[in-house]
């Protein structure tokens, strides 16, 4: 399957994202507007999911097609050109912005993985995560009745039982880490286990890492079982695939790495382990979101996709937005299939707001938590 070179044209539809726009004398959205964009998806799986007008189904295992897999083709020049055109083309402005801004931190896995993390860090975490922007913010803009909170807390599975109790009645899943991150080189069983205790820690969502190693030597079988054994320990935890591409070295081989988690029944990939030299890029993310496509296109199931590593702005977040509204659709706007994988950026979204609120920048200072 060649990740073609055709650029969508679509007009972008920012009142479909986030609510209205009007006025920048007025809040940002209506009450009405608020209510809708509040039950729109912010919980997994609420949001029937349709590409070219078919309704798809969640992803879960299929058999692993090698034919699909050796097909893969990807022309490298080809996508960087058209990741290139992605900022340059793509613009939104004042209300409608901070519209696409405030879906921006609803998509966001709010993530600390130091090794100097404690609990009193991990609980501060949880607090920005049910409370991402300041109230002044909240107010000015209209948007109390919204509840904005962040789409997850992901952080180690040592801090697991931490952050359960912290978010406890926000409905905000923990995500956890596992299977030796970041390298995924500790035994298969150890991994497994690791799986399965964050589950029992109260985990819903489980971040694992492939084995780099399996991609390099075309071991597809294995890379299959191998994933397929991490959702099996994930029970009914969502699973997101670490295919740390910033180390698979060609293009394609992200896109053959995708395939291979998707048919082993990830419920989304992900880009790194934000532990890479290289993290997240848009030329690695047209790849794997063409291929996100052609599998819904190819099984009628959805997966979803989560950039990780390197994104610290809030022009950033709307560059990647923009590519999954252009490459995949609206409901892939939304947390059940759309995360990133970030800590500081939220920062900068608030002085983004904070600017379209007042006219000033806020000192980053202000925002230390984020």
């Amino acid at each position: 399957m060649a990740v073609n070179t055709d650029v969508m044209t679509t007009k972008t539809e920012t009142s479909a994202v986030a609510g209205a726009g009007g006025d920048s004398r007025t809040p940002l959205m209506s009450q009405s507007a608020a209510h809708e964009w509040a039950t729109q998806g912010v919980a997994l799986g609420h949001v029937p999911v349709t590409l070219h007008g078919r309704t798809l189904a969640p992803n879960t295992r299929i058999p692993l097609n090698l034919d699909w897999v050796e097909e893969v083709r990807v022309n490298t020049s080809a996508v960087e050109r058209r990741a290139g055109t992605i900022g340059a083309r793509r613009s939104v402005k004042k209300d409608w912005q901070a519209a696409w801004l405030l879906r921006a931190i609803a998509c966001m896995d709010l993530t600390t993985l130091s090794g100097d993390d404690s609990a009193e860090r991990v609980k501060r975490l949880c607090a920005k995560a049910r409370r991402p922007l300041q109230d002044h913010l909240i107010k000015a803009l209209g948007i109390e009745e919204l509840h904005l909170h962040t789409g997850a807390v992901c952080v180690y599975h040592a801090f697991v039982e931490t952050a359960v109790k912290a978010l406890r009645g926000s409905g905000i899943p923990v995500a956890a880490v596992s299977t030796g991150f970041p390298a995924g080189l500790s035994p298969l069983a150890e991994r497994v286990n690791e799986i399965r205790r964050s589950v029992e820690a109260g985990a819903s969502e489980i971040d694992i890492v492939i084995t780099r190693a399996h991609v390099f030597n075309g071991e597809w079988n294995a890379l299959y079982d191998e994933v397929a054994a991490f959702k099996d320990a994930c029970g009914e935890a969502h699973m997101k695939a670490i295919l740390g591409t910033g180390d698979l070295l060609t293009l394609r081989n992200v896109g053959r790495a995708s395939w291979v988690a998707m048919m082993a029944g990830s419920d989304f990939i992900k880009t790194s382990t934000g532990k890479e030299a290289v993290n997240a890029t848009l030329p690695v993310s047209l790849v794997m979101v063409r291929a996100i496509r052609e599998y819904a296109e190819r099984t009628g199931m959805s997966v979803g996709y989560k950039p990780a590593g390197g994104i610290k702005t809030a022009k950033q977040a709307l560059d990647w937005m923009a590519l999954m509204k252009d490459e995949l659709g609206r409901p892939w706007l939304e947390p059940s299939l759309f995360r990133y994988g970030a800590s500081s950026m939220l920062a900068d979204i608030e002085r983004q707001l904070e600017h379209h609120v007042t006219g000033r920048y806020s000192a980053v200072s202000r925002h230390p938590i984020a």
